[in-house]
């Protein structure tokens, strides 16, 4: 984690606090003074700031989801405590951001459907690559969106999927992806392959299956197909990406929240001051890079 970074963005929190989350405090004036009293310690013991008291499932602590296993290079290891990994990165400076030093941050394991059913979450917020759309807005909360990406296609290189560079070539081939993805509902509504998709529980199971050539190709998101085929399976490749534009748009991840929690506010005013302060963008070219390149496929 960068201090300095942390740091700026800390003060440009508090700065845009003053103006735009008054109402996070009471309007009754001696309120307000216990309110400042409070806040003033919570920042100081780096436990939150004015606008996050009373709204964390633990007073004086932020708890954040991850997937069970979290994987590279989103969660370097496994362990989003190290704060490797690209939303481990991203999670631990939304917390500073909001004054919670990293020791009053727990982290907790869901899997990826359980973090967007109904119900009450063991979370405050949930990050495992939540692609935000209308239906998942009827379960849960977003926050504004800290990374877009591509569809993208993984296969081995010298299988039939290297060759599928259109869309008639694409129908014919054996996909696996995950449930519940945005990934399977663009398999479906853009490619429509001949074949009905296999489907599991965790993209774990559709590279296992990649890799016991079971299917021709699974479909990820451009960051993870890439780390796919650079460290994970080898000898397979990204046969292509789908870029926005042709009747598709970009996927914009947003961090899960139980529905209407009040604390969604607070969040976007942090990532409102890691955008503005460059913090962001850092974290993208630390742990994803500017390189996200691979061949483009057209749906035309």
């Amino acid at each position: 984690m960068r201090k300095s970074a942390n740091k700026r963005a800390l003060l440009a929190l508090v700065a845009i606090g003053s103006l735009t989350l008054g109402a996070c405090g009471s309007s009754d004036s001696s309120s307000d003074t216990t309110a400042d009293t409070t806040a003033a310690a919570a920042v100081s013991s780096g436990t939150g700031n004015e606008c996050t008291a009373g709204k964390t499932l633990t007073e004086g602590t932020l708890t954040i989801g991850t997937g069970n296993p979290a994987f590279s290079p989103w969660v370097e290891n496994d362990a989003p405590e190290s704060g490797e990994g690209f939303e481990a990165a991203v999670a631990y400076a939304v917390a500073t951001a909001m004054g919670f030093d990293a020791a009053n941050v727990a982290w907790v394991r869901t899997s990826f459907d359980e973090a967007v059913q109904p119900g009450a979450k063991n979370f405050d917020f949930n990050l495992q690559q939540y692609s935000i759309t209308d239906e998942r807005k009827q379960t849960v909360s977003f926050s504004d969106s800290y990374y877009s990406t591509n569809q993208a296609i993984v296969g081995y290189a010298d299988s039939a999927a290297a060759g599928a560079t259109t869309l008639e070539a694409l129908k014919a081939l054996k996909f696996g992806v995950q449930s519940g993805t945005t990934s399977l509902q663009f398999l479906i509504d853009n490619i429509a392959p001949t074949t009905e998709p296999y489907v599991y529980d965790d993209n774990a199971a559709a590279k296992a299956a990649l890799e016991a050539k079971q299917i021709d190709a699974i479909v990820v998101d451009l960051p993870t197909a890439l780390y796919i085929s650079a460290v994970e399976i080898e000898g397979s490749t990204v046969i292509g990406q789908f870029p926005a534009g042709e009747g598709t748009e970009a996927d914009q991840f947003g961090l899960v929240f139980d529905l209407d929690n009040p604390l969604v506010d607070c969040v976007n005013v942090a990532l409102t001051a890691m955008k503005d302060s460059g913090e962001l963008a850092a974290i993208v070219q630390t742990w994803l890079s500017d390189n996200l390149k691979a061949p483009v496929i057209s749906l035309g």
